[in-house]
């Protein structure tokens, strides 16, 4: 499997992705919302796009996909409930479908609500396994649920799905938000030593370079992942005195969305 990240350079700094099989030089792909350089290169790549697939239903998601299936014909795929949010959906997937790419490439998909009701990510069936996060989960944060979504689907997606993935799990998410959310993780929770160490590498740096991360880095950087941490509690508490002792985790991750929303 080959992954080929796209810095889109706009306002809402978002990432597409190709995802090609070597043999075949088949591609999908995902949210290509500025499908002129999605073209371009999987031309330069020698690659033909046959499938696109869509991870939610925002513009800045599939506002390409009517120049990408002009030029290639490609199939869609999105949410098997998202056909009315999405125009032109072909195919609609479901918890454990697979997309297959070429002759070996093999992506499951994940319905993964929160950020919006009808959100898939994709992990792959690789050695070393990747996850194409969508607005679900950033490096080090977590997605908003302003459209459409709901904080405890959320929380859900994250402790009963994405947390269990495999540590070394490459993470691709839909925007580059990295150097701020670092940010918030250090003002949640001062004492973190990888996202301090981390937060000079990423400061201004160049997105189409920007480092990939795996789940344990996440796990590591990510406030939304380090629910159980006596300092995100103890500084948790100075925001809202009224948190029991040991407040349970949903509660922690709902108010640090709370926070993350305002940040």
């Amino acid at each position: 499997m080959i992954v080929e990240r796209i810095w889109t350079g706009n306002a809402l700094r978002n990432f597409n992705y190709l995802v090609a099989c070597p043999d075949t030089g088949e591609a999908l792909a995902i949210d290509p919302l500025d499908h002129e350089k999605t073209l371009a290169t999987a031309r330069v790549k020698g690659w033909q796009i046959t499938q696109i697939l869509n991870t939610h239903e925002h513009h800045d998601h599939i506002g390409g996909n009517a120049a990408v299936v002009a030029a290639t014909g490609a199939k869609v795929i999105a949410h098997h409930r998202a056909a009315r949010l999405i125009p032109g959906v072909d195919r609609g997937v479901k918890a454990g479908d697979v997309i297959k790419v070429g002759k070996r490439v093999e992506l499951e998909c994940m319905d993964t609500p929160g950020h919006t009701m009808c959100h898939i990510c994709l992990r792959s069936h690789t050695d070393q396994p990747a996850l194409f996060s969508g607005d679900t989960l950033f490096n080090a944060g977590a997605g908003n649920v302003h459209n459409g979504g709901n904080v405890e689907a959320l929380y859900a997606t994250f402790v009963e799905q994405l947390g269990k993935l495999p540590p070394n799990t490459l993470v691709y998410p839909g925007h580059d938000y990295i150097e701020n959310n670092l940010r918030f993780t250090l003002a949640r929770e001062p004492g973190n030593a990888a996202a301090r160490t981390m937060l000079p590498e990423v400061t201004g740096h160049d997105p189409a370079k920007s480092t990939v991360t795996t789940l344990a880095d996440e796990k590591r950087i990510n406030t939304f992942m380090r629910l159980d941490s006596p300092g995100v509690i103890a500084r948790l508490r100075e925001d809202f005195p009224e948190l029991p002792d040991k407040p349970d985790a949903k509660t922690v991750f709902t108010k640090l969305r709370e926070l993350r929303n305002k940040w």
